[in-house]
């Protein structure tokens, strides 16, 4: 948009004008928004009820799984990549059950 090549209102939400990976990064970036809401929330319920003890300890690889994750996206698509990035889910997945359970007792 900035260079010209795609007019303001060129973009369409399927995202299929972009390229290939243009549509890595925009799909990243709303694996990364979807998520939001959910570590996002029991990161808050932490800090609401005074438990940050149980988030704080594994919240940096929480981040760190979320990062290769978006970052195996953006790099490949092939079937290693793939299974790389669903394990970076699955961790951060894991962690944010942890975080339920211990928030909860």
């Amino acid at each position: 948009m900035i260079s010209g090549q795609v007019p303001a209102n060129g973009f369409t939400p399927d995202n299929g004008a972009l390229s290939p990976f243009m549509r890595r990064l925009a799909r990243a970036h709303a694996n990364c928004i979807e998520g939001l809401p959910i570590f996002g929330g029991l990161l808050g319920v932490a800090i609401i009820i005074s438990k940050t003890d149980v988030t704080d300890p594994l919240a940096s690889t929480m981040l760190g799984a979320r990062i290769v994750q978006s970052v195996i996206h953006l790099v490949s698509t092939s079937q290693l990549a793939v299974s790389l990035r669903f394990t970076a889910f699955v961790v951060q997945m894991v962690i944010g059950a942890y975080w339920c359970w211990l928030l909860l007792i």
